[in-house]
């Protein structure tokens, strides 16, 4: 790809999004970051994503709902998901409504950067 690589990095924790912004920019992504599922939504709104990494568990919108905004407006766009809260039922759940990939907390740079891999890949 001649572009790059647009991520979208959604997580309530600002350090969380500080630390993958960091560690992704150097990966030479071009990375934005919201500080909450709203923030995602209107960041949808201004621009698209390759992909979008969103954090399950946030007090205004949780992951999921994340997931159904970018679906709704940019069916292209990769959602992967990550939480510290894991269960299989959750990462069913969040498979079967169109998530890329599901990561569960705490979780090793190169098993993200795997995945947003595979879903760039994918696009």
């Amino acid at each position: 790809m001649d572009r790059k690589i647009r991520l979208l990095v959604v997580d309530d924790e600002e350090i969380v999004g500080k630390r993958l912004r960091t560690a992704l920019e150097k990966d030479g992504y071009a990375v934005d970051v919201a500080l909450t599922g709203q923030g995602a939504v209107e960041r949808l709104h201004e621009q698209e994503f390759d992909v979008v990494v969103t954090d399950v568990r946030m007090d205004d919108m949780d992951g999921l709902e994340v997931l159904e905004a970018v679906q709704a407006n940019s069916p292209r766009t990769k959602t992967i998901l990550i939480t510290g809260y894991a269960t299989a039922e959750i990462a069913r759940g969040a498979l079967a409504k169109g998530a890329f990939d599901f990561i569960a907390k705490p979780f090793k740079p190169k098993d993200l950067r795997e995945a947003i891999e595979r879903a760039v890949n994918a696009l």
